[in-house]
């Protein structure tokens, strides 16, 4: 499971070597810049909308995997 702590340094670190500030990742994703600000603190409520908007300006992927995934038909 990733801690919130881990995924803000993430998010923090990559948003630096973009060089970008928090308020423009926030305008490219589309949210508010206190989301950005909320995220880098480690907050945990966050919408998995909202999340995956940063995400996607920032280029990181997301892998799911599980023991089970081999026999999970996915369709995308």
């Amino acid at each position: 499971m990733l801690e919130p702590l881990l995924l803000a340094d993430i998010i923090r670190k990559h948003r630096r070597i973009a060089g970008l500030s928090q308020l423009q990742l926030a305008e490219m994703a589309g949210v508010g810049k206190t989301v950005i600000f909320d995220i880098e603190k480690g907050k945990e409520t966050i919408q998995l909308i909202t999340l995956r908007k940063i995400l996607q300006v920032l280029n990181i992927k997301v892998q799911l995997t599980s023991p089970l995934m081999n026999q999970i038909i996915i369709h995308a």
